[in-house]
């Protein structure tokens, strides 16, 4: 049957917890082993968590679940939540949140910088969260708004939307146990309707707190504990816990960004039971074969083509039968073999899980399509003899086995829900990832998280994922296109995947980073003069930044022939002769060129400087980033510069490890020239060769020195014959105002924006002494904060600056090393330091592929209100406060109370810091704690300045609480309100 596929959707990501193992490589290893997944808890367990004794104690309990490990612990910080209201959101919602971002980010989706319409459909079971405080005793009226908001299925569709920045159609799905797989039809609707450009599927199922259930005779709980769907033992169902979520894209559009999906829907169909059945609970073998055939006859294909169907396998007397029967109908008229399709029941596995079933039931059968190996139905013994197998084309299988159809593999996926919503789902394997191309060159691997213990678990796992074969170039892309930048970095440069996983696992390698609330501090480009060039020097820029060949071309233009030609062959020709950038006509033009042509190529990347330094030659790199010479204006003076020094008589140039005073003491009398102050204890000293001969043989030996890459003594009076011409030659330059803070290492000051530098600075500054440590101080204190970037060629300035105690990274290489790696870690240091560098520019050419998605581990949160054991509590009786709460705050406004007070204080203080944390159920305040940062808004203000003003007797005016924000400011205002009462 030939179909059309322009309507084909593919899966994109998932995400799923799910009962057993956490990992879902290794859930679906124990799935494929036919392990039961299921707990049975102890009595003691049971009644500690909440669940009533007399229950527990009752003969037809079965202490049995589908047990989710963890479920009650939610990283609200990540999401901008505070505790309390963690506390009052149904854990459901919360575990919606943390698999909708997972599944997001294994996707290749940044949620916080994606452009696509994003649509949302969310399922869930009914809260017995919020049940569980109604039970428990009254609620106040406020607090049972945000508990509604909080638990009830209707709003968290939308908190997704709210809380992940999505912007398509936000949808309650709720059709009991199909809930999730209609809303995965309604979301591929969406998509071929052009509705979204990407729909989020979300599904959980979870009852509060998670116990067993209790056996009714002629009920769908099985007594045994057992869930044996299709078994002959089969007694009924198990419950479960469990979320998952999965992202759809058309299947074009996720072509066209080369994404490799988990696997492709082909068709979907829903349909309803109608009054045709026994009775509201009782399932429909015609509407289960009508919504199987739909989907086929949508999909494009014929039964004869399909080797799975997971089922919804309940494992009841009743269903089994009517399902089996069903299918088999379906499939045998649309063409499918006898004992053709294998069943599968993911509730054997884990149990019920409710308005999360289907979501579960698809993602195992992505599991079946994409590995081809079919698992077993867990606890099958021998089959319901109910079942006729004689001409089904189904069959249950036993053991695991690989996939022995005819290829594309093809799977149906079955949820019937209460009340006779049934839908059903098409799908066939993705078709094998294309090569992705990429280059093998070194990249940066970027790791990011919410907190360090969730950046240490994403670590491990992406250098396993390295390890398993993932390539580099798309391990790369995908986390600097498919990942938000959060507060906890870590980055590492390597140039292949083994590399990059040795680096992960090694704690000292790579560079890790926090980012500050506020951002990181000002950034200052440092520029080194000549001294450290060699050539081929421009190679590994070339390699490393985008953009940089096609700048380095526009300096090159600037310069006359031959001199053109000769710059650029020993910038970029690794066989030109050894000494090709030593004579300082090239060597001073070819410096300033390449570091012209990597500011702007950083600049493309996102990094501008905030002020900038330059050291003697670097001058003019320095004057460029900050608008005050064009690039042709520089690099046609650095021109003039490198002819007119070549003029000058050969001399050379020894940096010592001393400071000023000691360095005048040791040229005292030699002929030679103090040339520059880089740091306390670090100068040069320049002169006739013969007396810089002379100066290293007398020097002590634990004296620190080193003979500087130079052929002229810079800085000093063999110099002097040029600078008549280099005077010119400064005159004719058009200084401009400074656009970014200038500081200058001859006159030891800082040109801030707006103003203008002499030019007289360039002729001058190649006699006088450079005060790079001076200008330094100067820049610093003007930039409180300042982190530094040295902008190559060599790395001559950063131990410099490290001695000035400012960071500093380096875009530069040791002379002669063309690997364009040391420079990747430079810029991978930066953006671990929380800098706004564009990684995504350095990895267009790979492609999106499947890595570790964020690893929550939250804190718990179970409100004081509904934890610990169960306690029969009197309708009306008053809730417990909340946690930090004092007496006589929300203790009374639970309880209604507040007509019987003592006279306010004259400091509210006490009174403004109770409510926060009462609000908030932080302990930590100081006066500069943001209300809004700590998960506020401004319904609770509005809620807070009534539960003041009941407090304190006196009207606190809501517009003066927002605009505060702060504790400190927000107590200022009540304050007054006090004052003004």
């Amino acid at each position: 049957m030939s179909r059309d596929p322009s309507l084909d959707v593919t899966v994109t990501g998932l995400a799923a917890r799910l009962p057993g193992p956490a990992h879902l490589g290794r859930w679906w290893e124990a799935v494929l082993d036919g392990q039961v997944l299921t707990t049975r808890l102890e009595r003691d367990v049971l009644v500690e968590v909440g669940i009533s004794p007399t229950l527990v104690d009752d003969p037809r309990y079965v202490p049995v679940r589908g047990l989710l490990a963890e479920a009650y612990r939610f990283d609200n910080e990540f999401f901008g939540i505070s505790p309390r209201e963690a506390q009052l959101m149904d854990p459901q919602h919360r575990l919606a949140l943390e698999v909708g971002w997972q599944a997001l980010e294994d996707a290749g989706v940044n949620p916080s910088h994606d452009t696509r319409h994003t649509a949302v459909f969310a399922s869930s079971t009914g809260s017995t969260y919020l049940r569980a405080f109604i039970e428990r005793g009254a609620v106040d009226s406020g607090t049972l708004d945000d508990l509604i908001h909080g638990c009830e299925p209707d709003f968290m569709a939308s908190r997704i939307s709210y809380k992940l920045g999505l912007t398509g159609p936000a949808l309650s799905v709720q059709t009991a146990c199909s809930s999730s797989l209609v809303g995965v039809h309604l979301a591929v609707q969406s998509l071929l309707s052009g509705d979204c450009d990407q729909a989020l599927v979300v599904a959980t199922g979870m009852a509060f707190p998670q116990g067993g259930q209790l056996a009714v005779p002629g009920g769908i709980h099985s007594p045994s504990g057992n869930c044996r769907p299709f078994c002959g033992t089969a007694d009924g169902v198990v419950g479960g816990s469990g979320a998952a979520a999965v992202v759809l894209r058309r299947a074009e559009d996720s072509a066209a960004d080369r994404v490799t999906p988990h696997g492709v829907i082909l068709g979907t169909a829903i349909n309803n039971d109608g009054s045709g059945k026994a009775g509201y609970y009782a399932p429909s073998i015609t509407g289960q074969q009508q919504a199987i055939r739909s989907a086929l006859a949508t999909a494009q294909v014929g039964a004869d083509s399909l080797g799975y169907l997971e089922t919804h396998g309940t494992g009841t007397p009743i269903g089994d039968p009517i399902e089996w029967e069903a299918a088999t109908a379906a499939l045998s008229a649309d063409g499918a073999r006898e004992h053709q399709v294998a069943v599968g029941a993911v509730k054997a596995n884990v149990g019920h899980l409710d308005a999360c079933a289907g979501l579960a039931a698809l993602i195992k059968t992505l599991l079946v399509l994409k590995t081809g190996l079919i698992p077993p139905v867990a606890g099958f013994h021998k089959l319901n003899p109910l079942l006729e197998t004689t001409r089904s084309p189904l069959y249950v299988p036993t053991t695991a086995s690989s996939w022995t159809g005819a290829a594309p593999r093809r799977a149906g996926v079955s949820a019937f829900g209460i009340g006779g919503t049934n839908t059903h789902i098409v799908l066939e394997q993705a078709a094998a990832p294309p090569l992705t191309g990429a280059a093998e060159r070194p990249r940066i691997i970027a790791l990011s998280a919410g907190d360090d213990g969730a950046l240490d678990r994403l670590t491990a796992a992406t250098a396993e994922s390295l390890d398993s074969g993932t390539a580099l170039a798309d391990a790369a892309h995908t986390l600097a296109h498919g990942r938000a930048a959060l507060g906890r970095r870590r980055t590492v440069a390597a140039a292949s995947g083994a590399a990059a996983a040795a680096l992960l696992r090694d704690r000292s390698a790579g560079a890790r980073g926090a980012v500050d609330a506020q951002g990181p501090g000002p950034l200052v480009f440092l520029y080194p003069g000549q001294g450290t060039q060699s050539r081929g020097m421009a190679l590994p820029y070339q390699e490393a930044l985008p953009g940089f060949r096609a700048e380095l071309e526009r300096c090159l233009e600037f310069l006359p022939e031959p001199q053109r030609s000769d710059v650029r062959a020993a910038l970029l020709d690794p066989s030109a002769p050894e000494g090709a950038l030593d004579e300082t006509a090239l060597a001073q033009p070819a410096v300033v060129a390449v570091q012209i042509a990597v500011t702007a190529s950083l600049g493309a990347l996102g990094l501008r400087p905030d002020g900038v330094l330059g050291h003697s030659l670097g001058e003019l790199g320095a004057a460029v980033a900050s608008g005050v010479l064009t690039a042709e204006e520089a690099v046609g003076f650095a021109a003039v510069r490198g002819r007119a020094m070549q003029s000058c008589p050969v001399g050379a140039m020894l940096a010592l490890g001393c400071g000023e005073d000691r360095a005048r003491e040791l040229i005292a009398g030699t002929g030679l020239d103090l040339a520059a102050v880089n740091a306390p204890e670090a100068c040069v000293v320049a002169g006739p060769v013969r007396e810089i001969d002379r100066l290293a043989a007398g020097l002590p030996n634990d004296l620190v020195r080193r003979r500087l890459r130079t052929t002229r003594a810079f800085h000093s009076s063999l110099i002097d014959g040029c600078l008549d011409e280099l005077a010119e030659a400064a005159g004719q330059l058009s200084v401009r105002p400074a656009l970014v803070p200038f500081a200058s290492a001859v006159q030891a000051r800082v040109i801030q924006r707006g103003h203008r530098l002499d030019p007289a600075v360039w002729s001058a500054g190649a006699r006088l002494p450079v005060r790079f440590h001076a200008a330094l101080t100067e820049l610093t204190r003007a930039l409180p904060g300042a982190v530094a970037l040295e902008l190559g060629p060599g790395r001559p300035l950063t131990p410099a600056v490290a001695a000035s105690d400012v960071p500093c990274s380096a875009l530069g290489n040791v002379p002669g090393n063309a690997d364009a790696l040391p420079l990747l870690e430079g810029l991978a240091e930066l953006w671990a330091a929380g800098l706004p560098l564009d990684l995504s520019r350095l990895s267009s050419d790979g492609s999106p592929v499947h890595l570790p998605v964020h690893p929550f581990r939250g804190p718990v949160h179970v409100a004081p209100e509904v934890s610990g054991p169960r306690t029969e509590t009197a309708p009306g009786a008053a809730i417990p406060a909340g946690p930090g709460t004092t007496p006589g705050t929300a203790a009374d406004e639970a309880a209604g109370a507040g007509d019987d007070r003592s006279a306010p204080p004259a400091d509210p203080t006490e009174a403004v810091v109770a409510t926060w944390r009462s609000y908030l159920g932080r302990q930590d305040l100081a006066a500069d704690s943001d209300f809004f940062h700590l998960g506020g808004d401004s319904l609770l203000i509005t809620r807070m300045v009534r539960r003041l003003g009941e407090e304190l007797g006196v009207r606190v005016p809501v517009r003066a609480m927002l605009a505060a924000r702060t504790l400190g400011k927000q107590t200022e205002v009540v304050r007054r309100a006090m004052e003004d009462a």
